[in-house]
């Protein structure tokens, strides 16, 4: 949620947001007034803003294509932190935090053993998805055919008086295509199953609508934008998502990266010269972000979380951005915000470590704000059962020697056992990504250079420095950019174009 309360009798004004961050809330104060709404873009339709682009919020986007509170692309707007409120009154602006990820007390004795785990995280899931269900109108689900969602879509087939309808997307580009396995969930739980074919064509003819719909620059969501697009067109008013069950359950790289560098801390901390020796001798390519990644992790002084976990989840790394354009080298707002809470974070297993890092940079700032966007800019309701805030408190009490996948998520799979079948637990994980790698070297090449050179002839921008980067990723070399670091600068030069930045 995001809400304020105008108290006329106190004159007082409360701006609350809510504890995970899955609805958006910005702002701006000046000794006069404050402005605040739910979308930047309504901020800047005031005319009373600058359009000037905040030089660290182009550094917090190109490194994590997004924005970590408080910062935005335009210089004067803030973000208002999860868990936090505004308070006006009396002249006077305060900042509070009324609940923090990090701040809990966590029961040991709720974790005495695995079976127990399993039923509290069986039980907690069930109330979360009924908690979701309520609704005046019929709920669907996003249904990729990974475990996350085949989750939702189970426990709603049991809790639900209709066969839910479920949705999914698919692709002729077969190493991108998931339907078959969403096809199989969709069979065992008997849904109202929509396979909807994307074909470039169809994202062509997308494009414009979806980044136009993008509230701030983002270099992800326009793959929610089209399904959630698709289930509205079928009459569906409100969905449910999987998301938030690789941040829970340990689902992503980050988890083992993270562990394999937390099991050696002690002679990580102890070896500084010798890192730093071995880093020296690391000779990135003129773009390799993943060396130059490299290189920074070995310089640490020590393997802690809040150090390590930026690093793994930057995209484009600081020594090659800033050869790209004009960014401040200072600490990135993601950076600040961990090291704010690096005790507490410390107190947590090393798991749920990641998991609140994970909460509190990449899932809230790009996954849950391009899952708000995109979908309520077709006018539909998306509901995340993984973020039930009773949920999510008790996981992350969760010990190590229980939650540590020995396949894929196999705490949450066991716990909800024997829901899904065996084709959708041990296959291959995907992630549920577009083809933009080949379409934005064919169908979408002309798109992707037009907006690349007007990007360029902004004076944040080393444009012959950017040319060359293009050239490389059309190359396809081993030291070329991934599509998704070159897609950040054609991202933003569309909302700077849709939005009016000079």
């Amino acid at each position: 949620f995001a809400f304020a309360v105008w108290d006329r009798q106190l004159k007082e004004l409360c701006i609350v947001r809510d504890r995970i961050g899955v609805k958006p809330l910005y702002y701006f104060i000046d000794d006069q007034k404050i402005l605040f709404a739910s979308e930047v873009r309504s901020l800047l339709c005031s005319g009373i803003i600058p359009k000037h682009i905040s030089k660290s919020g182009l550094l917090e986007f190109f490194s994590y294509q997004s924005l970590s509170y408080p910062l935005t692309i335009i210089e004067g707007i803030q973000q208002l932190g999860a868990g936090s409120y505004i308070e006006v009154k009396n002249g006077k602006t305060e900042k509070k935090q009324y609940w923090s990820l990090v701040s809990e007390e966590y029961d040991v004795n709720r974790y005495e053993n695995i079976d127990i785990v399993k039923s509290n995280v069986r039980d907690l899931l069930i109330q979360s998805v009924k908690r979701r269900l309520v609704s005046d109108v019929p709920v669907g689900a996003f249904l990729s055919g990974g475990i996350d969602s085949s989750i939702v879509v189970g426990l709603m087939a049991e809790e639900c008086q209709v066969k839910p309808n479920t949705f999914n997307i698919s692709f002729s580009e077969k190493e991108y295509d998931e339907s078959s396995y969403a096809d199989i969930v969709a069979r065992k739980f008997n849904t109202q199953h929509t396979r909807i074919r994307l074909s470039s064509s169809v994202m062509l003819d997308e494009l414009d609508n979806a980044l136009s719909s993008m509230d701030t620059p983002s270099g992800d969501g326009i793959n929610t934008y089209v399904v959630s697009k698709a289930i509205k067109n079928a009459g569906i008013k409100v969905a449910l998502s999987g998301v938030g069950g690789d941040e829970l359950f340990a689902g992503y790289p980050v988890f083992k990266q993270f562990s394999a560098l937390h099991k050696r801390s002690l002679l990580w901390n102890n070896s500084l010269l010798i890192r730093r020796m071995m880093a020296a001798f690391i000779q990135p390519g003129e773009f390799s972000s993943k060396k130059f990644r490299l290189k920074q992790i070995l310089r640490l002084p020590t393997a802690s979380i809040e150090n390590v976990y930026p690093i793994l989840r930057q995209l484009i790394a600081p020594r090659v951005l800033r050869s790209l354009l004009d960014v401040p080298n200072k600490t990135t707002a993601l950076q600040n915000e961990l090291r704010r809470y690096s005790k507490a974070l410390h107190r947590l297993p090393e798991l749920s470590q990641v998991t609140a890092a994970e909460l509190m940079g990449y899932t809230q700032h790009t996954l849950l704000k391009d899952t708000d966007q995109m979908s309520m800019a077709v006018a539909l309701e998306v509901r995340e059962p993984f973020f039930d805030t009773d949920l999510v408190k008790y996981v992350l009490g969760i010990p190590d020697e229980f939650k540590r996948p020995r396949y894929p998520k196999s705490l949450l799979v066991e716990a909800v056992k024997p829901l899904l079948p065996d084709e959708i637990v041990f296959r291959k994980k995907q992630g549920f990504v577009f083809p933009w790698d080949l379409w934005m070297r064919k169908e979408l090449r002309s798109f992707c250079e037009n907006h690349i050179s007007r990007l360029g002839k902004r004076e944040f921008i080393n444009s012959n420095a950017l040319n060359q980067y293009w050239k490389s990723f059309l190359n396809n070399d081993r030291y070329s950019p991934r599509w998704m670091d070159m897609w950040l600068f054609i991202a933003l030069e569309y909302w700077l174009e849709k939005n009016s930045i000079s």
